[in-house]
C-alpha cells in the first residue's frame, strides 16, 4: 500500500510541470463540463422516453420468461418506471458524448503524447460497459430471478412489485456494466505511471481478495457458485488490465520510442 501511495505522489509531481489552470478555471472547465454532459444526457433522455413502451419491454422480459407479471402498490409507479427505463436508455444514448467530457476535462492534465488515446478510451469503455450490461441481462439477471423466484422461493405465490423489480435490474445490470470498467481504471493509473504490470502481478493476491468482496456485494443470490460466477469475469478482466499496463506504462513507452529513434 505504502508503494501505491508512493507512486501516486510521483505521479502528481511529475505533472505539476505540466501547463496548468488556476483553481478557478478548474472549477470553471468542470461547470462547463458538467453543464455540456447534462445537456446530453437530457437529450438522451427524451429520445429514449419516445421508445419507453418497447425499452420497458426489455427489462422486463426476463420476468416474463417466468411467466410472472409485475405489481404496482402506488398510483405513481407505472410512470416511475417509464421514468427511469428512459434515464437508463438516455444515459446509454448520450454516453459517448458524456464520455468525450470527461476526456476533455482530465486531457491538460496529460502529455501530448498520451492524448492520442482519446478513440481507443472512448471505445473501450463503451464497449465493456455494454459487455458487461448484455452479460448481467443475457445470463445472470434470468438465472438470478430463476434460482430466487423458481427455487427458494417455489413455496410461496411471489408478487414482485416494480420498484423491487427495478432496483434489483438495475443493480445487476449496472452493476457488472460498471465492473467490467477494471481495464479503464487500470489504463489511467497506468498511464500517469502510478501501476505497472509487474507491480499488479506482485499485488494479485489482494486484487483476488478485493474482486471477491465486491463480487460478494453486488451479487443478489447467496451461494458460492453464483458469487464466483461474477468473480470470474472480473479476474480475466483484471489480467487483460496487466496487459493494458505493460503498453501504457510511461517506462514502456519511453522505451519503445528510444528503440524505434
Amino acid at each position: 500500500m505504502a508503494d501505491f501511495v508512493d507512486r501516486a505522489r510521483a505521479a502528481v509531481a511529475d505533472r505539476a510541470e505540466l501547463p496548468g489552470m488556476s483553481l478557478m478555471e478548474h472549477l470553471g472547465e468542470l461547470r462547463t463540463r458538467l453543464l455540456h454532459s447534462a445537456a446530453y444526457l437530457l437529450i438522451g433522455f427524451v429520445v429514449a422516453y419516445v421508445f419507453h413502451e418497447r425499452l420497458y419491454g426489455y427489462v422486463q422480459q426476463p420476468l416474463s420468461n417466468l411467466h410472472i407479471a409485475l405489481n404496482f402498490t402506488h398510483p405513481t409507479d407505472g410512470l416511475n418506471l417509464y421514468l427511469k427505463v428512459a434515464f437508463l436508455g438516455g444515459a446509454i444514448l448520450a454516453s459517448p458524448f458524456i464520455l468525450y467530457q470527461v476526456w476533455l476535462f482530465i486531457s491538460p492534465g496529460m502529455y501530448a503524447n498520451e492524448k492520442r488515446y482519446v478513440v481507443p478510451f472512448m471505445g473501450a469503455t463503451i464497449g465493456l460497459f455494454f459487455i458487461g450490461a448484455w452479460f448481467g441481462y443475457r445470463w445472470v439477471l434470468p438465472g438470478a430471478l430463476k434460482v430466487l423466484i423458481l427455487d427458494f422461493g417455489k413455496n410461496f405465490h411471489p408478487i414482485i412489485t416494480i420498484e423491487d423489480y427495478t432496483g434489483f435490474f438495475l443493480a445487476i445490470i449496472l452493476g457488472l456494466g460498471i465492473t467490467f470498467e477494471l481495464p479503464i481504471l487500470i489504463f489511467f493509473l497506468s498511464l500517469f505511471g502510478i501501476v505497472d504490470a509487474k507491480f499488479l502481478l506482485k499485488h494479485i493476491r489482494y486484487a483476488i481478495l478485493i474482486i471477491f468482496l465486491v463480487a460478494a456485494i453486488i451479487c443478489p443470490m447467496p451461494d458460492p457458485y453464483s458469487m464466483c460466477l461474477f468473480a470470474a469475469p472480473m479476474l480475466a478482466l483484471y489480467f487483460v488490465g496487466v496487459g493494458v499496463a505493460f503498453f501504457v506504462h510511461p517506462a514502456r513507452r519511453k522505451a519503445r520510442e528510444l528503440k524505434s529513434s
